[in-house]
Formats: C-alpha cells, sequence, structure tokens
C-alpha cells in the first residue's frame, strides 16, 4: 500500500510522462509543477504547467479498502487507509501566433486518453529518477489499484472561479483532469482490548435456557471457507428442541444432524436461490415441551453472521479490442453459483497469471437492477494475458483453484479460474 509520498509520486510521473510526450511535439516546450501565477515569470516562453489544486476524499474506494483491509493479515492490516482522488489544472502557454498553446493540449489530451493509467513500470522508473532523490521511498507501486486519469468537464462558470478564485492570475489555455483513486495507508497500527470472558452471576437470566449460537464455520475445519457447497456446523449451548428449523435469511430449514451443542447442515442440499453471496444471518428456532395449559410460543436463539464466498461457475470473453498499444478493451461475463442481489456490491479482481511483474486490475460491476447469477463488467487498458479471477461480493471473495497434483509442473500454484485476454 502507498506511503505518505504517494500523492507527490503521481504528479512527478504525470509530469514525465507529458514531457516525453510534448517535447516531440514542441520544440523547448517544458512540463513545470508550478503555481498558475507563475506562468510567464518562473516558466519557459512555451510549456504545459501541471498543478494540484484540489485532493477530495474518495469514498467509494475508501469503503473498497476496507474490504482489502479484512482480506489481509498481520499488522498492516489494522491500519488506517485514506482514499483520495488528485484534480489537476493542466495549462498551456507559448506562442499565440503558432498556435503552441492549442498545439500542446491536443498533446496532453492525446498522450492522457492513450495511457489512461500510470503502470507500476512507468512508477519505477520516475523513483529510478536521479533528480527525484526524495521520492525513492515512495512504495505508489505497492498500491493493489492503479491510478488511472479522466477529464473533469467544466463549464465556463467553474473554470472561471477556480481562475478568479484559487489563482488569481489572469486565464490562460487550460483543461482539468482528475487522477484516481490513491491509497494513503498509515504507519500506526490499531489497538482493541481483549473480549470479557466471562461474568460473574447476577442472577436469573430472561434469556437462561434459549439457544445461544456462539460460531458457525465450516465443518470439516473452522480455517476453511464457507461455500455453497459447504457443510457448516453451528456451536452454543442449549441447541437442541422440538421442531427446530434453521433461520437463513427468509429460508426455513431443518438440520442435517443435531446433537446438545453442535447443528450440522448441508448448504449444497439448498436450492441455490435461497441463499446469496456475502455475509448471511443464522438463527435457530424451536418449540419447548407444551405446558399443561397449552402450546408454548417458540423461542429464538441470537443472531450468528458468517460469510458465504461465492463461487464462479463460468466466465467468458464478451468483446475484446486493442488500442494498438498493447492494452485491450472490453468485458467479460463471468457466471456465479449463487444469484446476486441488484444492492449488493461486486468489484472483480484480476491478476496475471505470471511470476514475471505480472500485472493487476480491478474493477468494479455497474449498478444491476434485478437478481442475476450473470454479471458483465467493462474494462479497458488491460495488459493482453492469461489471467486468473476473483470476484468480492459485499467483500466475500471467491476462491481460487489450487493445482494438487505432486506430479504437476505448478504443483501448489493457483490454477483457476482463468480468462486469456489476448
Amino acid at each position: 500500500m502507498s506511503n505518505h509520498l504517494a500523492i507527490a509520486t503521481v504528479t512527478a510521473t504525470l509530469q514525465r510522462m507529458l514531457q516525453n510526450s510534448i517535447q516531440g511535439d514542441v520544440s523547448g516546450a517544458r512540463v513545470t509543477t508550478l503555481r498558475p501565477d507563475s506562468i510567464g515569470t518562473a516558466t519557459p516562453s512555451s510549456g504545459v504547467n501541471l498543478f494540484l489544486y484540489h485532493v477530495p476524499m474518495n469514498y467509494l474506494w475508501g469503503n473498497s479498502a476496507e474490504i482489502q483491509r479484512r482480506n489481509r493479515r498481520g499488522d498492516g492490516a489494522i491500519r488506517s487507509r485514506t482514499a483520495l482522488d488528485m484534480h489537476y489544472m493542466i495549462s498551456c502557454y507559448g506562442n499565440e501566433a503558432e498556435l503552441e498553446p492549442q498545439r500542446l493540449l491536443g498533446s496532453v489530451i492525446r498522450t492522457l486518453t492513450d495511457f489512461q493509467q500510470i503502470s507500476r513500470d512507468t512508477i519505477r522508473d520516475t523513483l529510478e529518477d536521479a533528480h527525484l532523490e526524495y521520492l525513492n521511498r515512495s512504495t505508489l507501486t505497492e498500491q493493489f489499484s492503479e491510478v488511472s486519469f479522466s477529464p473533469i468537464n467544466l463549464t465556463i462558470d467553474e473554470l472561471s472561479k477556480i481562475w478568479s478564485v484559487f489563482f488569481q492570475t489572469p486565464y490562460c489555455l487550460s483543461m482539468a483532469y482528475k487522477a484516481t483513486v490513491v491509497m494513503i495507508e498509515g504507519e500506526k497500527t490499531g489497538e482493541k482490548a481483549l473480549p470479557v470472558r466471562d461474568r460473574p452471576p447476577i442472577g436469573p437470566s430472561p434469556l437462561s435456557g434459549r439457544p445461544q449460537i456462539t460460531e458457525v464455520t465450516n465443518a470439516d475445519d473452522r480455517t476453511l471457507p464457507i461455500e455453497a457447497h459447504s457443510t457448516i456446523v453451528i456451536r452454543g449451548t442449549s441447541l437442541q428442541g422440538a421442531e427446530m428449523q434453521i433461520c437463513i435469511g427468509a429460508a426455513r430449514i431443518q438440520p442435517t444432524r443435531l446433537s446438545e451443542d453442535e447443528i450440522f447442515l448441508d448448504l449444497g442440499s439448498l436450492p441455490p436461490v435461497a441463499l446469496h453471496a456475502g455475509i448471511q444471518s443464522l438463527k435457530i428456532t424451536y418449540t419447548p415441551t407444551a405446558s399443561p395449559q397449552g402450546r408454548a410460543a417458540s423461542i429464538e436463539s441470537n443472531l450468528a453472521p458468517f460469510v458465504l464466498r461465492p463461487t464462479i461457475l463460468d466466465v467468458a470473453l464478451v468483446s475484446d479490442q486493442g488500442n494498438g498499444r498493447g492494452k485491450r478493451s472490453g468485458s467479460i461475463e463471468v457466471t456465479t453459483h449463487l444469484p446476486i442481489q441488484p444492492e449488493q456490491r461486486v468489484v472483480l479482481a484480476l491478476n496475471e497469471w505470471s511470476v514475471d511483474r505480472p500485472s493487476n486490475y480491478l474493477w468494479e460491476i455497474p449498478t444491476r437492477s434485478q437478481i442475476t447469477n450473470t454479471v458483465t463488467i467493462p474494462f479497458k487498458g488491460v495488459k493482453a494475458g492469461d489471467y486468473l479471477l476473483r470476484l468480492h461480493v459485499d467483500g466475500a471473495e471467491s476462491c481460487l483453484q489450487t493445482d494438487l497434483d505432486p506430479e504437476s509442473e505448478t504443483y501448489g500454484w493457483y490454477i483457476g479460474p482463468r480468462l486469456v485476454i489476448t
């Protein structure tokens, strides 16, 4: 994850990208990072000025960062993270008679259209620049998401206010761009007190005798993830009772087998429509023995959450086209075993199946209007290659397939699900 030097690293990398582009289009032009009121005094006679004028929070990616944090281990997993966007005002100046500002602006737009993302290799080249020694401790290359650029369509009124209020200097030909997203990770680890292990008795409890669920885990091994085909074990106290049912959402299910402190349930025996990927809430109900006065009311346990991982059944490349620079754009169709609700947040992770500087991408799936088992994810600027796929549904991550054949050359490696983008 990126440290406090991430903001400056993005600016320096963008400056080098634009410099490589404009110097071949307008002789002598330079890219500077000064305040716009310095244009004409502290700048060359022609060039592009890159000024970071606004750094708003990105709450959408901030939530995604929390999902990634919960999937990590170690001290770093409990550090704070801040997701930021960076708004740049890119100004072009020079000989108006030879249309240098307009030629430079066209060069900038072409570059940021062709290179909509800063690759890790480009960042590494920037950090190796001897003139940027003050950035050599930057960890932007470790950020799980690449930084992308997109134009900000400012109105004349918005543009005039920025120049008159922020810069207080005469306007020159400009265009605003947004860089998304920069994740800055804190250095201090968090703290959390131990839970109370026991309390002294304070008399009869109104919940005495009610079933209490303490955990829901995979029956084969509590460390294994729970998928739609798994058998789960519900552990607790006072779990037995007449007419027992397990309630998961709106579904009411009979247990596979039970004892006083454990209940087993085969999720594979349920219809997929009864479940959905993500965090599930589970409780048990039963009817106690009827009293002489009549039938007793049913008793419910506490609610116990568990994470149900999505399972990818099929992936397909729906469309695929190149941009002439080795990058691909198109759509990927993913089919899952469990239905995905319209309100659920879905993110697709692509990891190149390679040991030589593999590329990684993260794409959020557009909003849906109905329950579906198949989602289509648009992508752009992806390097051609062989990719492993994972689907995050409300933070629940699909499992990767591992090669378990000891005789295989890829024994112990992740081998699927995979998709080749050519």
